[in-house]
């Protein structure tokens, strides 16, 4: 069978009931990968048991590490570090893809190779059931900075970059404990364009409770608007990036920090509403000079 020079990265914590799944959408590809590299997280289930025998059986490409829990992105982080492939491809333990995932990804990237990044359509499903999308997720092609400042754009389990991107950007925020998805894209697609899959190659699976936008999801805001506020300091935008970060930075705040008022906590919620007349007069300034 053929084989690209691709290494997939699995973070994963407590999750060997769903983990099989995901490696074994990646064993049945028509085009298989160089290694799988496989983060465990810490898990305190069956995870490892379950890894240290599939080990065995499928030493020839297969990498396990095992670390201490310190979440997703330090878990993505050490995979990037531990890959020894030109490129990379994620796949969270809980989603799986299309047979034909790698082979089209990888081909389509090597015919436009200008491009760092690429991600896919995905399906959805929660609970096992089909969810449909509404228009605002659909993932997009080239420019998709505005698109990545409004929600998380890219599906983390689509993914293939070449792995000199991380070069430019930095990896993973692993301070933040929700939400560095939405941040990395956030670092990405203000320097470089997506190339889009037009397939739906990759399952994602939603609706547990076990899933980190399901934990934080209360607290998702704040997170979101934390990286806008990182981004608006990093001098990476052009004036126009700068312009639509400032427009969602207020919104975000607007709906977060009335929220914590609503809720009794205003010196969180004063803490950020004051944020807005801060950059506004900041970026006044900047116009002015």
């Amino acid at each position: 069978m053929k084989s690209c020079p691709v290494s997939v990265v699995i973070p994963t914590f407590n999750r060997c009931t769903l983990l099989p799944r995901a490696i074994d959408s990646i064993y049945r590809q028509t085009v298989q990968c160089e290694e799988i590299v496989v983060v465990d997280d810490g898990s305190t289930d069956a995870t490892r048991d379950y890894l240290t025998s599939i080990a065995i059986e499928k030493k020839r490409n297969l990498k396990v590490i095992h670390q201490e829990n310190r979440g997703p992105a330090a878990a993505r982080n050490r995979g990037i570090a531990e890959a020894k492939c030109d490129f990379i491809a994620f796949l969270d333990s809980d989603d799986h893809w299309h047979r034909r995932k790698l082979e089209s990804q990888y081909g389509l990237m090597r015919e436009n190779n200008n491009f760092l990044i690429s991600h896919t359509k995905e399906k959805w499903l929660r609970r096992g059931v089909h969810l449909n999308q509404k228009k605002k997720h659909i993932p997009q092609h080239g420019d998709i900075f505005q698109h990545c400042l409004l929600l998380c754009a890219v599906g983390m389990s689509t993914v293939m970059v070449k792995k000199e991107l991380f070069m430019s950007v930095g990896n993973f925020e692993e301070s933040m404990q929700c939400c560095e998805d939405y941040d990395f894209w956030l670092r990405v697609s203000c320097r470089f364009p997506f190339l889009l899959v037009d397939k739906p190659l990759t399952t994602k699976e939603g609706g547990r409770g076990d899933q980190v936008s399901c934990i934080y999801r209360m607290g998702m805001d704040r997170f979101r608007i934390d990286s806008l506020k990182k981004l608006l300091d990093s001098g990476a935008l052009s004036d126009k990036q700068h312009a639509l970060t400032l427009e969602e930075f207020v919104k975000k705040i607007h709906v977060f920090g009335n929220g914590c008022l609503k809720h009794g906590n205003t010196t969180i919620g004063n803490i950020y509403l004051d944020l807005i007349s801060e950059y506004r007069l900041s970026a006044l300034g900047n116009m002015l000079r």
